[in-house]
């Protein structure tokens, strides 16, 4: 009796899992390690012999310890206040039910989805010295000057980073604590024990590991800052990650660029492990409460006091600076008007590498899309092979496969550009650098949302389909396409809004000929005159829009809660 192969995943027969694993092996071999490990020499042998002068420096320079000191306490200080001001807002949302409930949750995460570059904007818009706060001030009180001066201090990227990662603490902990229910607390006060008695002895104990566990996320995020710290900290502050870029792009100093990129490599695997590590460990033994059961109205005047205060919160932190900055990209010297939205299809400059505007938006259109094609490819082949089944291999795969997204995309941009720079791999001119490396940035979020759905394919319908004659070309047409259809189109949204307001590496790699939306808004800030201040507002406006709307999209075609992010 002979005995039949078992279909693999999407078909395949065992043997061949090997084949589907190499394409994206390969893409990580030649464009995530070949890059840092040419980061790797140039830190020890800048001249081609063994000189570790470049990380002493690091350490014997004021200067650079002074960099990794500021870099560390804002990321620690942006996550304490995070935390403080979103705790709140995730006990009314694990706790109460309220008209519009699900929409607010939507719309407090738009913030995080938002590229960098916009949110930097969004605050300039609101508090920086042509920001809606100040314009209202001065002609309300007849000032001469701005009132508020925020912009191009610690506060305005404290402030930045709260409204980042705001929804972070929401979704993780307000989940958490959704789920706990109130069978413990309440059975403490029974047994006469005060509310903030129950909260210190019994929920605080149970929030601490997702505490800690969102509170360093935030810290990584934060710890990863640029956009941010390069627009809204202007030449006073400077992170890691901005430095890594004033050092090889203002200076040319590669060395010791590369030096901060593997001291930023180390900060954050190191941070990753122990994210990794503690989430494995925050798993605590409860019942689950469905959301219904734990919710309820607020009935007594204080607790509708509590709600209503903390949702009128979450729409001033989260939607002011969005509001200030679609007004003011609306806002001219005659009032409401389009002047700098039609000047972004204008080409008023004779520059030598000047492109008009709306170029930067067909090419960011065209670099998302070829993105999306190379990281569904890649990213389902990844995922096919990890929803296999598990042996050792797998297990050693898929956090490899994770690895882009604990490395900065500034210290992937800089890899780019020294190690892609020679034959075969000349590629530092070519227009193909951007979408290959918002590819290897986009490819992690591709897997993780396919895998779920891949996991859930019962095994038996793709033998019942093979012993019926089909083959593995229509086993995958007609038994998983149908079922990770939706999980394919969350997955090409994320790789299409992650290209889209991809800044990081894109400033490294970007040819001046071919520039993106983050780096068009970056330029006009970064430029005198109110129509240049305008048009970022503007475009910054229209990337908002596109990226809220792919958020959105997402959210509808999501099966569920399923999914990894």
């Amino acid at each position: 009796m002979t005995r039949t192969k078992k279909p693999g995943v999407f078909g395949t027969p065992g043997f061949s899992r090997m084949w589907i694993v190499l394409p994206p092996l390969l893409f990580l071999a030649v464009f995530y390690f070949y890059p840092l490990f040419r980061i790797f020499l140039l830190s020890f042998m800048p001249e081609g012999m063994w000189d570790a002068g470049g990380l002493e420096k690091l350490f014997r320079t004021g200067h650079y310890l002074r960099v990794l000191w500021f870099t560390t306490w804002q990321a620690a200080l942006s996550t304490v206040l995070t935390l403080i001001a979103a705790l709140p807002g995730a006990y009314v949302f694990a706790r109460y039910n309220f008209p519009g409930k699900r929409l607010l949750q939507a719309f407090t995460t738009v913030p995080f989805v938002l590229p960098t570059v916009v949110v930097a904007a969004a605050f300039e818009a609101l508090t920086g010295p042509h920001g809606l706060l100040n314009s209202w001030l001065m002609a309300w009180l007849d000032l001469p000057s701005p009132p508020i001066a925020p912009d191009r201090t610690v506060w305005a990227i404290l402030l930045a980073h709260v409204f980042y990662n705001y929804t972070v603490v929401l979704r993780m902990v307000g989940g958490f604590w959704a789920g706990m229910g109130d069978d413990l607390t309440g059975a403490a006060r029974m047994l006469g024990a005060s509310p903030w008695t129950a909260f210190r002895k019994i929920t605080l104990p149970l929030l601490r590991p997702v505490l800690f566990t969102a509170g360093l996320l935030i810290f990584i995020f934060c710890f990863s800052s640029f956009g941010v710290i390069l627009i809204l900290g202007g030449p006073r502050f400077a992170t890691l990650e901005v430095e890594i870029y004033r050092q090889a792009v203002s200076y040319f100093n590669l060395p010791l660029a590369a030096a901060l990129s593997l001291l930023q490599i180390l900060f954050t695997f190191g941070m990753m492990w122990a994210y990794t590590a503690l989430q494995r460990r925050s798993a605590v033994a409860l019942t689950p409460e469905s959301r219904e059961r734990t919710g309820r109205r607020a009935s007594a005047p204080g607790e509708r006091l509590m709600v209503g205060g903390n949702i009128l919160f979450m729409v001033m932190l989260l939607g002011l600076p969005l509001m200030a900055l679609v007004i003011r990209s609306f806002s001219t010297k005659t009032g409401p008007g389009l002047i700098y939205y039609r000047a972004l299809f204008e080409d008023t400059t004779q520059s030598l590498f000047f492109v008009p505007p709306a170029d930067a938006v067909f090419h960011s259109l065209g670099f998302a899309g070829t993105t999306l094609i190379m990281a569904l490819i890649l990213g389902t082949l990844a995922a096919t092979f990890l929803a296999g089944r598990k042996d050792r291999l797998t297990a050693l795969l898929d956090p490899i496969f994770m690895l882009p997204l604990s490395t900065s995309a500034v210290t992937l941009g800089f890899g780019f550009i020294i190690a892609l720079d020679r034959p075969p791999l000349n590629l530092r001119t070519s227009v193909l650098l951007v979408p290959i490396a918002h590819t290897l940035v986009a490819f992690p979020f591709v897997v993780r949302s396919l895998l779920p759905a891949l996991r859930s394919i019962p095994r038996s319908l793709r033998e019942a389909a093979s012993v019926l004659g089909a083959s593995p070309w229509q086993v995958w047409r007609s038994v998983d396409l149908p079922i990770v259809g939706r999980a394919l189109l969350v997955g090409a949204v994320f790789a299409f809004t992650v290209s889209l307001g991809e800044f990081g590496a894109t400033v490294f790699v970007a040819r001046p000929q071919t520039p993106t939306m983050p780096l068009a808004i970056y330029r006009f800030l970064g430029q005198p005159g109110a129509m240049n201040y305008g048009q970022a507002m503007a475009m910054s406006s229209l990337l908002m829009l596109v990226t809220a709307t792919g958020f959105l999209l997402l959210e509808k075609a999501r099966i569920g809660q399923a999914g990894e992010f």
